[in-house]
């Protein structure tokens, strides 16, 4: 068995393996960035390198450190986690050469599964189904367009090294073909240095239907049943689930059949993932799902696939690594209840999902779930990384029961002041069409005026803030009492302050909700997932607080500040940029909300803001 573990990643999955390796005896090393220094990943392991500065490609992703800090300590193996160098066939095979043991899959079966093109190619020869299309080497477009037509639209144009949504277009008629193409080609150039595309029939109704694959060194391959990861935003998933919702036992025999089938073609060794597409516009059929693609690593959803059978899947990869057999026969296997798994982000819902990055002042994870987290309470969110707070999951005996299980606990999440998709969730999880398993990948993009948050307080968001800052005198100036009738109760109302604008409640009947709490010098209300600063209003208050109707711009996002387009006394019209902010890879232009002159500019070009920092303030122009 392995005794010294070095986890090249960070945050969750590097907690997670550590996790498994203590429970096995096995001292861990974690490396880390210097602005890492402080995670709860590095100060659990019983070791730590610093690798170099926080971007990625200054640490985490030189494998030249890597290796250096594996000689340094002693380690004998080395875990890529997901992410990172994980599926990178020139690092595994690095790994080896120093003579270390590599927790993952072998190099060739992460060549052989890393281009969309030669990976269907080999499953055709497999006899693994592939979705219908076309992946020649000829890429002249004119030919790419008659292919296109011969499939038949709405066809899928997909980067050939492509991957986590990028270097992919829909084209739903002829005549978009070219410039879809085109852009498809930018952007694949542009993200994987390769421009190859393939094209595929676009699939009505699709699901995401993967399964979980290990195999050992003795030419032994299992799976351990499939997962569902439909519900996806932007092509990143969401929510997973297992098992598959309208599965049938001969579907899901034919299914992981050929997944097995698939990993065995590549000789594979280790945990990986058959990803499947299926046309669920009559149910799952075994033959509309066909392969889309292998991820040659463990999945961030894996923890559902360990909730439904019962077994530890890093302890699986550490002994597979140290030559030991499948711990488990395919007849060893079965499947017990249902687990869901929803993915806490750093990000605003109702701003469009632009990540929100700081300081987590509080944070405060539901009791009584499996809760997977790299950070913790008076740590931060940091823009270098990947946004995710949290993995909530629960098991439970049955779907809705796991469903309602899973609404409830991200219900219940309290974080303050980075932003959380907690609330999102929670109407996700909750949406009687996903409780009753009509769920597509586009699910979400049908149902996003019931599922994002409104940006501005509810009337449920008011009425809880009312009741929980309600006064215990009835003489208190706050109230009063307003439609006085003989045999009727009296109307009694109440002035609060939500995220600094005032409201006049009515107070209902209804029970009080949410949870008020100091955090930080202010007063919060936790509600649905959901946080807003709450108060009684002060005497001197005069309402607004910088909205943009006001002609104040105010940052939507923690960022830097890129470009600033204006001075001070410029004339501006209605939708012109004014500066653009960048946090994470993204960009967000402030545009002018009215014709007006530029009365005030508080940013410059190189400045980091807060999330609510005034930027710019517009004044309407005199007629």
């Amino acid at each position: 068995m392995i005794r010294s573990l070095l986890i090249a990643n960070r945050g969750e999955i590097a907690r997670r393996i550590i996790r498994t390796a203590r429970k096995m005896g096995i001292r861990t090393v974690a490396v880390h960035s210097d602005v890492d220094a402080a995670m709860p990943f590095v100060r659990e392991a019983d070791a730590a390198v610093c690798i170099g500065p926080a971007p990625a490609r200054e640490s985490y992703l030189v494998q030249a450190k890597i290796l250096e800090a594996a000689k340094a300590t002693g380690a004998e193996a080395i875990h890529p986690g997901y992410g990172f160098l994980s599926e990178n066939a020139e690092f595994a095979e690095a790994v080896e050469a120093a003579g270390l043991v590599w927790v993952g899959a072998p190099a060739h079966s992460i060549r052989a599964m890393g281009l969309k093109d030669a990976a269907k190619k080999l499953m055709v020869a497999a006899g693994v189904p592939v979705t219908p299309g076309y992946m020649g080497e000829d890429q002249d477009p004119a030919h790419l367009k008659a292919e296109a037509d011969r499939i038949g639209y709405p066809v899928l144009i997909k980067a050939v090294a492509g991957g986590g949504g990028k270097g992919m277009r829909k084209v739903d008629a002829s005549a978009d073909f070219a410039d879809a193409l085109l852009s498809c080609q930018r952007e694949a150039a542009s993200s994987f240095g390769d421009d190859r595309v393939l094209i595929e029939k676009y699939i009505l109704g699709p699901r995401h239907i993967e399964v979980q694959v290990f195999g050992d060194r003795h030419g032994h391959v299992v799976h351990l049943f499939e997962r569902d990861c439909s519900l996806q935003r932007r092509h990143q998933k969401v929510i997973e689930e297992a098992p598959a919702p309208g599965m049938d036992a001969a579907t899901r025999a034919a299914v992981c059949e050929a997944a097995v089938k698939a990993a065995k073609a590549v000789d594979y060794v280790g945990a990986g993932t058959i990803e499947f597409i299926a046309d669920a516009s009559e149910g799952l059929r075994a033959d509309r799902i066909w392969f889309m693609e292998m991820n040659t690593r463990l999945q961030v959803e894996h923890p559902v696939t360990e909730a439904i059978t019962g077994q530890d899947l890093v302890e699986w990869q550490l002994r597979i690594a140290a030559g030991e057999p499948l711990p488990r026969t395919q007849e060893q296997l079965s499947i017990n209840g249902w687990a869901m798994e929803a993915r806490l982000y750093a990000e605003n819902p109702s701003n469009g999902f632009l990540p929100s990055t700081g300081p987590l002042t509080r944070l405060r994870l539901p009791r009584g779930i499996r809760v997977d987290s790299g950070v913790e309470e008076g740590g931060e969110v940091s823009p270098y990384y990947d946004p995710m707070i949290a993995k909530l999951i629960v098991a439970a005996p049955s779907r809705p029961a796991a469903a309602a299980k899973l609404a409830q606990a991200a219900a219940r999440v309290e974080v303050w002041p980075v932003r959380t998709n907690a609330a999102f969730l929670a109407r996700a999880a909750a949406d009687p069409d996903f409780v009753a398993g009509h769920v597509d990948t586009g699910f979400i993009e049908r149902h996003a005026d019931r599922l994002v948050p409104p940006a501005e307080p509810s009337a449920a968001v008011q009425q809880a803030a009312a009741r929980a800052l309600l006064p215990t005198e009835a003489t208190d100036a706050w109230t009063s009492l307003t439609g006085f009738r003989a045999n009727a109760a009296p109307e009694r109302r109440i002035e609060v302050e939500v995220a600094g604008h005032s409201h006049l409640v009515a107070l209902d009947d209804g029970a009080a909700g949410g949870k008020l709490r100091a955090v930080g010098g202010e007063t919060l209300l936790f509600l649905d997932g959901e946080a807003w600063p709450v108060e009684a209003p002060r005497a001197d208050h005069a309402g607004g607080g910088g909205a943009v109707s006001d002609g104040a711009l105010l940052a939507p996002m923690p960022g830097k500040v890129i470009a600033v387009e204006v001075a001070e006394g410029d004339r501006v019209t209605k939708g012109q940029k004014l500066l653009v902010l960048e946090a994470m890879k993204m960009e967000q232009a402030m545009l002018a909300p009215f014709d007006g002159i530029v009365a005030e500019l508080k940013a410059s070009v190189g400045g980091q803001v807060s999330e609510g920092a005034m930027l710019a303030r517009v004044e309407k122009a005199e007629d």
